[in-house]
């Protein structure tokens, strides 16, 4: 109860806002009643328990206002003894609130519906119970849209009304699998009034209307699929990866036929081919992730924003976690023991094993990819430096990218462990240069921490960290410049720490500017701005050279040599003087 009140009171807000004066219409015209339906039950759900798959909430928003509606319009059920029932007459309507309060009714009966069919997974008797309470919420939709054929109602409700009544007229046809029926009410009329409105009014008032057509797609070519129209599935399939999954009534029902439609293709898949070597794959499950890794790998190539990115993403890490647990299964013990003792002779693993290497793989490339993709939408919100106070968002900082390039660091390691690939040098190779790529964006963010506490110097070293990090890979690439160019450019990363070098070194150099120092020997009487002389520094002296050789050796005879020379001398002098020839 206590609950209840608390819901009375902050509804009443929203009771001002779409609860128009007696008497006056959409235009705000006093001689037609309007009523905003669509943006009237959009706004309910998303504020009241359907953003997070609440029904049980928004039906008890749905009961208590209600409540409000018939004590405000003085239309009361009878007392708490007994029930008396009452109907909206055409007679009675003067209120736009009369039509909200069927409205509400038809709301009340649908989210009974959708919370009885989340628990009719585990307790399928309540799926008689879902049946009944959509057949009232129809029955509703079609009184609201009775009351609305009135002269007193402007065309725009009018229209509503009648998508309002087919939507819940095709879930309806829907749970009871008439196919053709819940195709021609939903495409016919709904998806045809809601085209109209939109083409109609304002940019801005025709989004809501497209938004609810986008809705009803899936469920147009669920039905035509089950018609007989095969070309349906693939238009399911892309509906589907595009917007990260589907909601709703056709959720279940859709994955279990793209799930039944993939085991038909795995009976033709009997082995895979990975890194050089071929296993055979026997479980069905891993059959029927492997021929969806490449559609939905493209699906999140192709995502239009990043929360339908981030959602592709984690659908994927689950198929590939639960195809990993259905091969750690068969990895027995015993089994493993066996297929290794057969295969040591060559240095293999088994087969199981390396297809369990693979899926890990795989596992571990998609969290890198999913990581890299949340740092990109960071970095973004970093570069563009916006501040918002207003919505109350919290600043992205340098350390929540840190955060992940550990995580990428962590994932890299693992991957060297995969077993199989020890002696894979080429594999090795590869990922040692990934490795050294997202360590230099991690040097550069703690980099860029330290430069919002003003650590100059440390973010200086952090920066020529960075540089040495990417020059390694610059230099050792060579053959893997392929594999490497689904990551960050190094390249741009060198450029920008250039840049933010010189401005760290200006920065400080401007913050040492409002700082006066003053030294105390400059001010004494006796000022000594020079020491002079200089003292004196150690130097290298002029190196000794010792010739020890010089006693041990044993020099030829010259004493002919030496006699000879002095006697030719003289006797030739002489006879040079007297002109005598020998």
């Amino acid at each position: 109860m206590a609950a209840e009140r608390q819901g009375g009171r902050g509804g009443g807000e929203e009771n001002k806002e779409n609860e128009r004066p007696v008497g006056t219409g959409a235009d705000g015209l006093s001689d037609s009643l309007g009523l905003e339906i669509l943006q009237i039950v959009k706004e309910s759900q998303q504020q009241h328990g359907l953003r997070h798959g609440d029904f049980q909430r928004y039906r008890g928003y749905c009961s208590r206002r209600l409540r409000r509606l018939r004590k405000t319009l003085n239309f009361k059920m009878g007392n708490r003894h007994k029930f008396t029932g009452k109907k909206v007459t055409e007679e009675i309507l003067s209120d736009n609130r009369y039509l909200l309060l069927i409205l509400m009714d038809a709301e009340r009966a649908w989210s009974y519906a959708m919370q009885l069919k989340q628990e009719a997974n585990t307790e399928p008797r309540k799926r008689f119970h879902l049946l009944s309470r959509l057949r009232k919420a129809v029955k509703h939709a079609e009184e609201l849209e009775r009351l609305c054929e009135s002269n007193r109602v402007d065309a725009k409700t009018k229209l509503e009304a009648q998508a309002y009544m087919a939507y819940l007229t095709g879930m309806l046809r829907f749970e009871h699998q008439e196919w053709k029926a819940a195709m021609e009410v939903t495409a016919f009329n709904q998806e045809t009034i809601y085209e109209k409105l939109a083409n109609a009014f304002t940019e801005e008032q025709a989004v809501l209307y497209n938004q609810r057509v986008e809705e009803i797609s899936p469920n147009i070519r669920y039905c035509a699929y089950n018609i007989g129209d095969q070309s349906a599935m693939n238009e399911l399939m892309q509906m589907r990866l595009r917007s990260g999954g589907t909601e709703g009534l056709l959720a279940e029902k859709l994955e279990a036929l793209i799930t039944q439609t993939r085991a038909k293709q795995a009976a033709t898949m009997s082995e895979v081919e990975w890194r050089g070597r071929t296993v055979p794959v026997k479980i069905d499950r891993v059959r029927i992730f492997l021929l969806g890794l490449a559609d939905n790998e493209a699906a999140i190539v192709q995502a239009e924003n990043e929360e339908t990115r981030e959602r592709l993403f984690e659908s994927l890490l689950s198929e590939c976690r639960d195809a990993i647990q259905a091969v750690r299964e068969d990895l027995k013990p015993d089994q493993k023991q066996r297929e290794h003792s057969l295969e040591s002779d060559s240095g293999k693993v088994s087969n199981m094993q390396y297809l369990h290497s693979y899926l890990t793989y795989i596992k571990l490339s998609t969290a890198i990819k999913r990581n890299e993709s949340m740092a990109k939408s960071l970095q973004k919100a970093l570069l563009q430096q916006q501040r918002s106070e207003e919505d109350g968002k919290r600043t992205p900082r340098p350390q929540d990218l840190i955060r992940l390039y550990d995580i990428i660091l962590q994932n890299l390691v693992e991957l060297t462990q995969l077993p199989g690939l020890e002696e894979d040098k080429n594999f090795q190779k590869e990922i040692g240069l990934k490795t050294l790529v997202y360590k230099a964006y991690r040097c550069f963010f703690i980099a860029q921490s330290y430069v919002l506490v003003k650590k100059w110097s440390e973010a200086l070293v952090l920066y020529e960290r960075v540089l040495k990090y990417a020059g390694e890979v610059q230099s050792e690439a060579g053959a893997f410049t392929n594999s490497l160019k689904e990551l960050p450019d190094v390249q741009d990363l060198i450029t920008q720490v250039n840049a933010e070098k010189y401005s760290l070194q200006a920065a400080a150099i401007l913050e040492r500017f409002e700082t006066f120092c003053l030294d105390p020997s400059l001010v004494s009487k006796q000022v000594n701005l020079v020491h002079f002389p200089p003292g004196f520094q150690p130097i290298p002296c002029k190196p000794l050279f010792f010739d020890l050789a010089l006693n041990h050796v044993a020099f030829p005879p010259l004493e002919d040599k030496v006699e000879q020379k002095a006697k030719s001398g003289l006797t030739g002098y002489i006879k040079g003087i007297f002109g005598f020839k020998s």
